[in-house]
C-alpha cells in the first residue's frame, strides 16, 4: 500500500495529513473550514483515496494559511510517490449541473500550473475563493507535478466541487500502477 503521512507545524498552523493512494475513498477531514472539508472529501471520494486531514489553523486571521498549508502537505505526500510503474498522466472531465471541470495532471517531477478559474464571488461559506487557485499552486509546487484545469459554470459551489472531483479522478488515473511502464520518461530516473 502506498500510504504517506505529513506533519507540518508552524506558528500559523498545525497540519496532519495521511493519504492512502490505493484506498477506497474513506475520509476524515477537519480543517476548521466546512466548505474546504467538503471539497477535500469530494477529492478523496472520487479519487478513491483514503484521506485524513486534521488542522489547527489561525482562522481568527483568515483561511489563507490553513488552505495553503494543507496544499503544501498534500503536495509533500504526493512527492513521495515512486514515479516507477505508474501511468504518470491523468485527466478527467466532470460535469456538475451547470458546471464542468477539466483537469489534466503530469507527475513528471516538474511543478507547473495553468488555470482559468476566476471566481465570481469572494467566499463560498467560510472559504475565500481566491484560495482555491492557491491550494492547487501549493500542491503543484511541493508535489513536483503539473496541474492544468479549466472550469465553466454559473454556480461557484458547483464549479469548485466539480474541480476537486476532477482533480481526484485525474490523480487516481495518474497514480495507477502499470508494470509495463518502468520510468515513464526519456530522462530515466531523476535523482533529487
Amino acid at each position: 500500500m502506498r500510504v504517506y503521512e505529513v506533519v507540518r507545524e508552524t506558528l500559523e498552523t498545525s497540519v496532519y495529513l495521511k493519504i492512502n493512494i490505493d484506498g477506497v475513498g474513506k475520509y476524515k477531514i477537519d480543517t476548521g473550514i466546512p466548505f474546504f472539508d467538503h471539497l477535500l472529501s469530494s477529492f478523496a471520494k472520487h479519487g478513491c483515496f483514503d484521506l485524513i486531514v486534521k488542522v489547527k489553523g489561525d482562522l481568527e486571521v483568515d483561511d489563507h494559511h490553513t488552505v495553503e498549508d494543507v496544499g503544501i502537505c498534500l503536495g509533500l505526500a504526493l512527492s513521495k510517490i515512486e514515479r516507477k510503474n505508474i501511468f504518470r498522466f491523468g485527466w478527467a472531465i466532470i460535469p456538475m449541473d451547470d458546471s464542468r471541470a477539466m483537469v489534466s495532471i503530469d507527475l513528471g517531477g516538474r511543478s507547473y500550473i495553468i488555470s482559468n478559474y476566476e471566481p465570481k464571488r469572494e467566499f463560498i461559506g467560510e472559504l475565500a475563493t481566491e484560495n482555491i487557485n492557491h491550494f492547487f499552486e501549493s500542491v503543484a509546487n511541493y508535489g513536483f507535478l503539473n496541474i492544468h484545469y479549466e472550469v465553466t459554470g454559473k454556480n461557484e459551489h458547483h464549479k469548485a466541487e466539480a474541480l476537486f472531483k476532477a482533480f481526484g479522478v485525474a490523480l487516481d488515473m495518474a497514480t495507477k500502477i502499470d508494470e509495463r511502464k518502468e520510468i515513464v520518461s526519456t530522462k530515466g530516473e531523476v535523482k533529487f
